[in-house]
């Protein structure tokens, strides 16, 4: 049995998926700082979220965003790492993404989501 995490190509992501993902808070923060994160690597590890909840509360909320195609999960060893589809995404809703992103930079304060400072740490 493989623990290679399943994630749909890029022609079975789906905008009523995607956006019922965004639309819950914890997934918009997770999505938020991925692409905080870009700036300075691709990859997060499931750690650099404990500021949005607990584990097992976190583990279903990164599942749902690679279910729907948001993120994409690499195994290596114990550690999981996560990263947006960019790509994928832009190619299915152009400028979607960005959108989501900037609308949620606005309101980071109003949806309490963490900075891209608070909770990645930068080298």
């Amino acid at each position: 049995m493989s623990r290679t995490p399943i994630h749909p190509t890029r022609e079975q992501i789906e905008l009523p998926m995607v956006l019922d993902c965004l639309s819950d808070p914890i997934r918009l923060a997770i999505v938020y700082q991925l692409a905080q994160q870009e700036r300075v690597s691709n990859e997060l590890c499931c750690g650099d979220f404990s500021g949005l909840g607990g584990k097992s509360n976190l583990a279903y909320h990164f599942a749902k965003l690679r279910e729907c195609g948001l993120m994409q999960t690499r195994l290596a060893g114990t550690n999981r790492f996560m990263r947006l589809r960019r790509e994928d995404l832009d190619a299915r809703f152009p400028g979607l993404l960005d959108a989501v992103i900037s609308s949620a930079a606005r309101d980071a304060d109003r949806l309490q989501l963490l900075s891209g400072s608070e909770g990645i740490e930068e080298d």
